[in-house]
């Protein structure tokens, strides 16, 4: 048998891994803070790939839950920076909100609506825990404007690096979300029957051979993407960088004192004096 294992945050191996009901309601009970005997049922909402807009090329597979009481909740996992997270995921909380009433429902129809963000980079600098969870609060009081919108933040970089006995029930599945090796999925699964029920689906997943194309294709198109916004990044910083070369010898050539061209330009005067040797 092959000892190949999907990482669990690659949001295809995710999203299976939440079909197993009991994988379901340990990772929901972990990160609300529930017992899990409270959660009676939970079902997937949504079984395919949502895109953003027509020509999406990467599109969201995100994982929208509709728990018993009808709280509805929706967990994606981003694998590269995106420092407008924040506004994002409450475009998407607001729309799950607002999607919930009809023409001609009273607002008393609406539901509690729950943003799970797992991210594998850091979004809250100066801040080192891991987990954060946010409601719309008074400024000063710090009571509760509404209960009806609430988000989660799982910060993968932040994880303690060694795994402590008594580590909270979200912090071990976080640090399965992020595992990649076997040693490491037995010492988790270990300490939490969810968990294992998690990571039994992950085996049986990863050597469905269907799967494993579906897997691997999902995981180069986010990797394909991820390239092509750093490509495009490096040719912006490049263009940028040239402009401002043009922009120096543009100066150089009208006889601009070369300490002020330092200033305007942020080169450095040994940079600026090579330049001379290019103007003709």
């Amino acid at each position: 048998m092959s000892n190949f294992l999907m990482k669990p945050k690659i949001d295809f191996a995710f999203k299976e891994i939440m079909n197993d009901e009991k994988a379901r309601t340990g990772f929901l009970s972990a990160v609300l803070k529930l017992d899990p005997a409270d959660i009676k049922s939970t079902r997937i909402l949504n079984p395919y790939l949502r895109q953003t807009h027509a020509d999406d090329k990467l599109g969201i597979l995100d994982v929208r839950i509709l728990m018993n009481d009808d709280t509805e909740i929706d967990t994606e996992i981003q694998l590269s920076e995106l420092m407008v997270w924040s506004d994002r995921s409450l475009f998407y909380a607001a729309k799950m909100y607002t999607d919930q009433i009809k023409p001609g429902q009273k607002y008393n129809i609406f539901k509690k609506c729950v943003s799970i963000s797992i991210l594998d980079f850091v979004l809250f600098e100066g801040e080192n825990d891991f987990y954060s969870c946010f409601h719309i609060l008074e400024d000063t009081r710090h009571f509760k404007y509404t209960d009806k919108m609430e988000f989660h933040v799982i910060e993968l970089p932040k994880l303690p690096t060694e795994l402590q006995e008594n580590s909270s029930r979200v912090e071990l599945w976080a640090k399965f979300i992020n595992a990649e090796e076997t040693e490491e999925f037995n010492m988790i699964a270990e300490k939490d029957p969810y968990i294992k029920s998690a990571y039994d689906q992950l085996q049986i997943i990863s050597q469905d051979e269907q799967k494993r194309l579906e897997y691997e294709a999902r995981e180069k198109a986010i990797l394909d993407y991820n390239q092509g916004i750093y490509e495009a990044e490096l040719r912006g910083k490049q263009y940028g960088e040239q402009r401002i070369r043009n922009t120096a010898q543009k100066l150089l050539s009208l006889g601009v004192d070369i300490n002020i061209i330092a200033e305007s330009t942020n080169l450095s005067i040994t940079e600026i004096e090579a330049l001379k040797n290019d103007i003709i």
